[in-house]
């Protein structure tokens, strides 16, 4: 368990996968930022509130959640090319009970459907892991998110519970998911089928806001 460590420290500059890479944010990013969250297809996907985030709304999230100095977010880049797709990030990380709550976003539209965002949660929940010795790591996904809901079933999510109608999108209301992955679930998996053999089913973006 670690104890009495900066939280910036947990993270390293890069983490390689067969697909993307994993990199620290730089302030470069906040273009590509402003045009994610200004998408509404996107905006649907990641926000709580209807309609997509207004330019001082993201330079405020992307100073405060991205870059900041208790941040906890990589940059999804895709590795044959370099090409930044999105975020993946850890907030409300507890040392001393060992958990996290887990967001994801592709943001590049065209980037949707690759597996990108799949193999970005499994180097995700390694680093987690393996490596920063965490006990559960837990998301949130809306209810008509179905891609994203079955692709973190395949990276070893479960369903613990939901909230009721917390979301009112297209016309009707919608449930709010709970899921989270155990470090013994992660390490059985992992032992089953090693990380660069597992499937890599749609991801697209995911809660991240809020």
């Amino acid at each position: 368990m670690l104890q009495g460590t900066a939280p910036r420290s947990w993270f390293p500059d890069s983490l390689p996968g067969s697909r993307v890479v994993l990199r620290r944010h730089v302030p470069s990013n906040l273009g590509a930022f402003r045009r994610w969250y200004s998408d509404p297809e996107v905006a649907r996907l990641t926000r709580y509130q209807d309609g997509p985030m207004r330019t001082d709304e993201i330079d405020r999230f992307f100073a405060a959640r991205v870059i900041g100095p208790d941040a906890l977010a990589m940059a999804i880049h895709v590795r044959e090319t370099d090409r930044l797709i999105g975020s993946c990030a850890f907030s409300q990380l507890d040392p001393d009970n060992g958990s996290a709550l887990f967001h994801i976003t592709i943001g590049e539209k065209d980037a949707w459907g690759r597996g990108y965002g799949t193999e970005a949660t499994m180097l995700m929940l390694e680093h987690a892991f393996a490596t920063l010795g965490l006990h559960r790591i837990a998301l949130a996904v809306f209810a008509f998110n179905e891609r994203a809901i079955r692709s973190y079933r395949r990276c070893g999510f479960a369903v613990e519970g939901r909230a009721r109608e917390a979301i009112f999108r297209d016309g009707r209301w919608w449930d709010e998911i709970q899921m989270s992955v155990l470090a013994e679930e992660w390490l059985a998996r992992r032992q089953e089928q090693p990380l660069d053999d597992r499937p890599t089913p749609a991801l697209a973006a995911e809660t991240v806001t809020g």
